[in-house]
């Protein structure tokens, strides 16, 4: 059976590196970004990240072709990939080896709350709950010292827990249709 090791290995000599340069005086906060474009015909939306795109999609019920997972399920998923690549940090941290490690996300949504306007049901993924199977030689002490880190230090599961100001504009345009379309 193949496990983490190697790769947690390889984790640590990435984050010794990463301590060092963040010790430089030019390091500090960077700004990062993403950009969603809404595709004609389909409304699918097409998700920009550095070099990177993703599809979002709604399912048919929603006019959504099914091309790719909602936002809400997106938002899922990032909360998944974080608390993974949290623990895999950690566990190169604390050198707790790993041979398994995987992380479920799960959420309710009653589209009734924006659909239908009742002030008594949220419109965002509420009730969010995660199980993280982890497999490791480690014992109780490790795992707790493991889970109580990652607690601290995942920055999605912070974000979600944590208020934020979030503020925001709208700019408008004026759209020029010709004949043809």
């Amino acid at each position: 059976m193949t496990t983490l090791d190697a790769y947690l290995d390889h984790k640590r000599q990435a984050l010794a590196g990463l301590r060092e340069k963040l010790k430089a005086p030019e390091a500090g906060p960077k700004q990062i970004s993403a950009t969603a474009h809404a595709e004609g015909r389909s409304g699918v939306r097409r998700i920009r990240i550095r070099d990177f795109q993703v599809l979002s999609d709604s399912p048919p019920d929603f006019a959504g072709y099914n091309l790719g997972p909602s936002s809400p399920e997106l938002q899922l998923g990032v909360l998944a990939s974080c608390l993974t690549h949290s623990f895999l940090i950690q566990a190169a941290d604390l050198q707790i080896p790993l041979d398994d490690l995987e992380v479920e996300v799960t959420a309710d949504i009653d589209s009734r709350g924006s659909l239908l306007a009742r002030a008594d049901i949220p419109v965002f993924p509420h009730n969010i709950r995660y199980t993280v199977r982890v497999s490791t030689p480690a014992g109780p002490e490790a795992a707790a010292s493991l889970e109580k880190a990652v607690d601290r230090a995942c920055p999605i599961l912070n974000l979600l827990r944590n208020p934020q100001t979030i503020t925001g504009e709208v700019e408008y345009r004026r759209a020029v249709r010709h004949a043809a379309e």
